[in-house]
């Protein structure tokens, strides 16, 4: 077992690991819109907490020696489901043609009042 740590991504805010290399995969913990620089949730819309997260955990897996195209599953968890069809457009955009398995998950609420946490399991490049 391998622990990843990044400043590509924030600290972790509780006793876990941003990531785990077990065998030839790696599991990110969830990611949630936190700027890696400032430790603070992004100021903004649905979209814009979106992709910090999807920036968050493109650091953890390129620290983890894998890539978003590495991407087998994910879970995406809302705190509102209306904000589905938003969150779901700029998901799409960080993956290619072939996208992960994901399953997606309303919430009661998330850390620090995030809206979004996305997290992942990937293969690890050879």
């Amino acid at each position: 077992m391998k622990i990843i740590v990044t400043d590509q991504a924030p600290a972790a805010i509780g006793p876990y690991s941003q990531a785990v290399q077990a065998g030839g995969l790696l599991f990110c913990s969830g990611q949630i819109p936190l700027d890696p620089v400032t430790g603070e949730l992004v100021n903004g819309d649905i979209r814009q907490e979106t992709e910090r997260v999807m920036e968050n955990l493109a650091g953890v897996l390129e620290a983890g020696g894998c890539g978003l195209g590495q991407v087998v599953r994910t879970t995406i968890y809302l705190v509102d489901m209306a904000d589905f069809p938003l969150v779901n457009e700029v998901y799409g955009r960080y993956f290619g043609s072939e996208k992960p398995a994901r399953a997606t998950v309303a919430v009661a609420a998330l850390p620090r009042g995030a809206r979004v946490e996305i997290d992942a399991v990937a293969v690890v490049k050879n």
